[in-house]
């Protein structure tokens, strides 16, 4: 689906041209054209990358193939830049969506695969606020973007905070492990992609170049410090992860070596009985005892006391 939206002094005054149309108002200079590519076929890809704006086949061939990590491309009279916005659900968990866009002096074409709600919004936004360049229709994508890291890091941080809960109860589920490991999986992820994401727009807020007006710099800035805490936020996360992890593993070992020591202590009181047995059940030729009337009475003394005094050991090395 193509859909374009022309400005003229800051206002919108058409949406949604013809190809023919699209090309009269590129050749206009007073004009300002945005056109998103929202999952676009093959045909409607190559009537605007290649037909309309003749962007370089390098660039091109980098939007239309999935891209894992966020870059920017200057290529003189226009900016290529890739970015990624996150989604986060318990059900299909981490899940990235990438977003392309060509920034011009009079134009920004953005492609995207999927529907993203970050470009949802700036369209309803197109028609209600001013929008005074390609420039700040980027920034204010990026920004909204960003934004919608908050609510995929405020999932993420309360089944973190269901982990640490279920590592520290006294029963500790079988799935936890496979969880831990998914998790810690997703955090990778976020933070691979969060910081080429940062250098991407530190470039945009240096003002290395001349497609972002200087007056723009500052909000640049503060969506690089909103991408920096982004990931500060990230890497607490992975160390929590990573102490929940240590817990548990902790947990577990001790867990077994008390299974190992109740099993030790059940040997150690079992002893003076085998040994007991064992004794009367060998054929001596001369053993008084066996014919002894209290014999029995005996061997039962002896293993019921030796068994006592076990315990009493036992009890005293605190192994019971």
């Amino acid at each position: 689906m193509i859909q374009s939206f022309v400005f003229s002094d800051g206002k919108l005054v058409g949406r949604d041209l013809e190809l023919e149309a699209l090309r009269l108002v590129r050749a206009d200079k007073g004009l300002v054209i945005w056109v998103n590519l929202d999952q676009p076929t093959l045909e409607e890809t190559k009537a605007i990358l290649e037909g309309v704006f003749q962007f370089h086949p390098l660039a091109i061939e980098d939007c239309v193939a999935p891209s894992s990590l966020p870059k920017i491309e200057d290529y003189e009279d226009y900016l290529f830049l890739v970015m990624h916005a996150v989604d986060f659900t318990r059900a299909d968990k981490f899940a990235t969506t990438e977003l392309d866009l060509f920034l011009g002096k009079d134009y920004l074409v953005t492609f995207h695969p999927k529907p993203l709600k970050s470009v949802a919004t700036a369209i309803e936004r197109a028609g209600k606020s001013t929008a005074r360049g390609p420039d700040r229709i980027a920034h204010t994508l990026l920004d909204l973007l960003v934004d919608n890291y908050q609510t995929v890091m405020a999932e993420l941080h309360a089944e973190l905070e269901e982990i640490e809960e279920t590592v520290l109860a006294q029963a500790s589920q079988q799935q936890l492990v496979g969880e831990l490991i998914a998790v810690r999986n997703d955090f990778s992820r976020l933070r691979a992609i969060v910081r080429p994401q940062r250098d991407v727009v530190d470039r945009l807020a240096r003002g290395d170049t001349k497609l972002v007006r200087p007056k723009l710099l500052p909000y640049f800035r503060d969506l690089r410090d909103n991408l920096a805490r982004l990931e500060d936020t990230a890497v607490n996360y992975h160390e929590r992860l990573m102490m929940a992890f240590d817990i548990y593993l902790n947990k577990a070992a001790f867990e077994a070596n008390e299974g190992i020591k109740f099993l030790t202590a059940l040997t150690a009181v079992t002893l003076p009985a085998v040994l007991v047995g064992g004794w009367y059940g060998m054929n001596f030729d001369h053993m008084p005892e066996l014919r002894s009337p209290h014999g029995y009475l005996w061997a039962c003394t002896l293993t019921l006391v030796s068994t006592i005094l076990m315990v009493i050991y036992l009890k005293k090395k605190k192994w019971f």
